[in-house]
């Protein structure tokens, strides 16, 4: 286990790999890094690979939520400084896509390439974010639990991965409550739609076929903002498609990155 103080918060991270270029992966709202444990050391022969839970999740501190999104993205920004990497490419997951999107902004230099895995520039709405806050607040985060696994998995993975089903829904419940709303307001009050235009690197959008939670209709609306952004389906895939379709996911992003020039020889 890797910790690192980055601010006042301390975040729990994974980090594999040489001198080579730094990939990073950003989590969703509900997990942590574990969720790309059958994707990450897939390209830890071409790029050194950083995974962390975000603050409020995992084993990273809470921090003092509600949080911003500019809370998330001082965090990945101080980390990728912490482990000395000048440049990195950075696949994010939901919430994960947002802070991506955001480091972009803040840090367009360090950036070489995106890929936003089943997120927007801006995801739900006020009413739909203030409720699920409500709920957890009051209910914890097992009162929302099921609804939120029935966007992240398809009914094919409910039926016949019970197990794995299990597990996931472990993960998501303990994560802590505080946490997982301070991170649902970051959601809220994001609105990425001018910013995503401004993107200038080379990004891939992807969506789960069946992914309830970002759809890919909206996930396609995205890509059509970014100049130059390809979209991609991750078949037979809900809104976790690195827990229930990691070997198409990550021939996608390695089609992408090769394609592009983006490894350790590019």
């Amino acid at each position: 286990m890797r910790f690192a103080t980055i601010g006042s918060v301390t975040l729990h991270y994974h980090l594999r790999g040489g001198d080579r270029p730094l990939l990073v992966f950003v989590n969703s709202l509900g997990t942590d890094f574990r969720i790309w444990r059958q994707v990450a050391p897939e390209f830890e022969d071409r790029f050194s690979v950083l995974c962390y839970d975000k603050r409020g999740h995992g084993l990273s501190d809470l921090g003092a939520p509600p949080y911003a999104m500019a809370d998330h993205v001082d965090d990945l920004s101080g980390l990728v400084d912490h482990v000395g990497a000048k440049q990195v490419v950075v696949c994010g997951l939901s919430v994960g896509g947002l802070i991506a999107q955001g480091l972009f902004d803040r840090r367009p230099g360090m950036v070489r390439a995106l890929v936003l895995c089943d997120t927007a520039h801006r995801i739900g709405t006020m009413q739909s974010w203030n409720e699920r806050i409500d709920a957890v607040k009051e209910h914890g985060v097992a009162s929302v639990a099921d609804g939120v696994l029935e966007k992240w998995f398809t009914p094919h993975f409910h039926q016949r991965r019970r197990a794995d089903l299990a597990g996931c829904r472990n993960m998501l419940v303990r994560q802590p409550a505080e946490g997982y709303a301070g991170t649902c307001a970051a959601i809220r009050d994001a609105d990425h739609t001018d910013m995503v235009k401004r993107i200038t690197v080379p990004t891939l959008c992807m969506a789960g076929d069946q992914d309830g939670a970002t759809p890919p209709e909206l996930v396609r609306s995205m890509a059509e903002l970014i100049p130059g952004a390809e979209f991609s389906i991750v078949e037979g895939a809900g809104h976790i498609p690195c827990v229930e379709k990691p070997a198409e996911l990550v021939a996608l992003m390695k089609d992408f990155l090769e394609r592009n020039g983006v490894s350790s020889h590019g």
